[in-house]
This record gives C-alpha cells, sequence and structure tokens, in this order.
C-alpha cells in the first residue's frame, strides 16, 4: 500500500511546528514532509526526527519572500544568485536531516519578462540545481501548482514539467505530483500519473474543492491510492490538506494506510 507521510506544514498546525513531529508519530506516520525548515537549526530538528523513529521525506528550497506573496524564484533572471544559494542551503539542511529529495517552487511569473527568458532561467536554475544535490546524493523536484490558488504560477500542467526536465537533460531532476493541484489543472488522474510514472518521484494529496482530507471532495481516493501499487509507483505520498476539523479526528480516511 502506498507510504503515507505527513506534511506537518498543513497538519497539526493546532501545536508548535517543533511539536509536530511527535503528533504525527503518536497518530501513526512513519514519515513527515514540511515547507520549509530554515527557521530552525538543522541538528535541533534532525534530532527530533530521528529520536521518533520518522524519515524526512521532502522539503522545499527557499521560495523568496513567503509573506510577502512569493512562491518561488526559480523563473526570476533577476534572482539567480539567490536560487543558486538557496540550492546550497537546501542541500545543507537535506544532508543534516538525511532527506533524499527537495522540492523546487517556479515562482509566479515577473511583469514584462518574455517567455524565452523564463524558459531559459528556470532551465539553467534546475540544471545547476540538480548537479549540486547530486553530489550530496540528493533528488531535485519540481511542482506543477493550479493557476486558481496561485495566479501565473510558472509551472502548471504534468507536461510542461516533462518538457523542461528533458531540456535540463538531468537523471537528478523529477516530479513532484500533487493530486489536488492537477485535478484542478487536468484531471484525468490515473491515466496522467501512469504516463508520467517514470518521472514521479513524489506525490502530494488532498480533495478537492476545499483541499481538505481525501473523502470530502470529488477525488476518488478509495480508487486512485490502491491504483497507485497497481501502477508499481513506490515513493511516498504526502498529505497536504487542511483538516476540517482537527487533524487525528480527521484521520479516519487515513487508518488502513498508516498500519
Amino acid at each position: 500500500m502506498p507510504n503515507v507521510a505527513a506534511n506537518l506544514s498543513f497538519m497539526f498546525t493546532e501545536v508548535d511546528f517543533l511539536d509536530r513531529f511527535e503528533a504525527a508519530a503518536i497518530a501513526g506516520f512513519r514519515a513527515v514532509e514540511f515547507h520549509f525548515p530554515y527557521a530552525h537549526d538543522a541538528a535541533e530538528l534532525a534530532g527530533r526526527i530521528r529520536g521518533l523513529d520518522l524519515t524526512t521525506v521532502l522539503h522545499n528550497l527557499p521560495p523568496g519572500d513567503w509573506e510577502a506573496g512569493e512562491r518561488g524564484i526559480a523563473c526570476h533572471p533577476d534572482r539567480v544568485e539567490e536560487f543558486r544559494e538557496g540550492i546550497v542551503l537546501g542541500a545543507e539542511y537535506a544532508r543534516a536531516l538525511d532527506c533524499r529529495q527537495v522540492n523546487c517552487l517556479s515562482g509566479i511569473r515577473p511583469d514584462g519578462v518574455e517567455e524565452e527568458v523564463l524558459r531559459r532561467t528556470m532551465v539553467e536554475n534546475l540544471r545547476f540545481g540538480a548537479a549540486h544535490l547530486a553530489t550530496h546524493g540528493v533528488s531535485l523536484l519540481v511542482e506543477p501548482i493550479n493557476s486558481r490558488d496561485v495566479p501565473g504560477f510558472y509551472l502548471g500542467t504534468s507536461a510542461q514539467a516533462r518538457s523542461l526536465i528533458a531540456e535540463v537533460g538531468s537523471d537528478n531532476l523529477k516530479i513532484q505530483y500533487d493530486v489536488y493541484h492537477m485535478q484542478i489543472m487536468e484531471g484525468d488522474l490515473a491515466p496522467t500519473v501512469k504516463e508520467n510514472l517514470d518521472l514521479i518521484a513524489h506525490m502530494q494529496l488532498a480533495d478537492t474543492p476545499g483541499r481538505n482530507e481525501p473523502g470530502t471532495g470529488e477525488i476518488n481516493y478509495d480508487y486512485l491510492l490502491p491504483y497507485l501499487d497497481e501502477i508499481g509507483y513506490g515513493g511516498w505520498v504526502g498529505c497536504e490538506y487542511h483538516p476540517v476539523d482537527d487533524t487525528v479526528g480527521g484521520l479516519g480516511w487515513a487508518d488502513k494506510w498508516l498500519k
């Protein structure tokens, strides 16, 4: 059955971030992921995670100014040096946390920049990132995100991600496939996942339209999750959703996946 991880940036938000690791372990999760570890000391985070016998399966690269609405800077031609510094920092945290993959948020298209320049910037940044992270045994992922929640986000579909990866030409660059985002952008989930299985290294889930837990919306996860086993998906599935009520009370859907 799929390996399910708790996304601590979305789940257990009723407790302090550093206490969410214990909450996830008590709830039955064996692995965690989170947006950004950089506000915390890497050694302290690693100690908490290892002390609870948890695995860190994913975190994001630095996103720029998140509080100001930035959602990554990889497509910004005037932020290349900042992006590369973020790659180095992300690699340091990934090594400390024994995390084998980090996610790159491409960012919102900056005004007045031609598409050709955005594409070239993305490709060159991803080449640098994939090469640098490979020296640390860490994979780089790119994530398509829906344009309803994040208008203007550069990377929006599986096909676009696949095209970028082909142009970058690195075996160390893969796709993070978020079921919630891709249901909004392209639908046809099962065939699309199967078609891109060779490049999908990590998945995340939430139901649509509310981005709540499975069973609250239109996606048939009772079909989709077993289907991942059928087609041979071997990665983790991160729970990146907003619980309707409290996190633990909303975990009934996951009981069979956490055993």
